[in-house]
């Protein structure tokens, strides 16, 4: 489960499976969101009970969110890959991505950060624009 802090923008990950707390900074919308969730009473969990206790089991909560949002085909762990790969085609290098997501090595993260045949197609596109060439000369 992860702690958050306003003030530093970070969400801190307790429970992870090398064993190790990471701590990923959180972006402007993310922060908001936050805000914005209505707690009854404080807890440093982002995910907690009445009493601030974390919830041991999201999975309930999420396959509804799923249900009623149409989205089939698609599980907790697709979060990740998705993070992956935005991170990828908004210009992150990989070992930053690497770090965020807590791996070891840089062939885990590759198998996580999928580009979208459209990201390609741009990346290519620069290529008319290389050396004075123009679209259509």
């Amino acid at each position: 489960m992860g702690r958050y802090c306003f003030i530093n923008r970070v969400i801190q990950i307790v429970n992870t499976k090398s064993g190790e707390r990471r701590y990923i900074p959180i972006d402007a919308t993310l922060m908001q969101t936050l805000k914005g969730h209505i707690r009854k009473i404080h807890s440093l969990y982002v995910f907690s009970n009445q009493e601030g206790k974390p919830y041991c089991d999201l999975m309930r909560s999420f396959h509804s969110a799923l249900k009623k949002a149409g989205i089939e085909d698609f599980t907790f762990h697709d979060l990740r890959h998705t993070f992956a790969s935005h991170l990828v085609m908004s210009g992150a290098d990989l070992t930053t991505v690497k770090e965020l997501l807590g791996h070891k090595k840089i062939d885990m993260t590759l198998r996580y950060s999928h580009l979208s045949p459209d990201h390609k197609r741009r990346a290519v596109e620069v290529l008319d624009t290389y050396n004075g060439h123009q679209r259509g000369k």
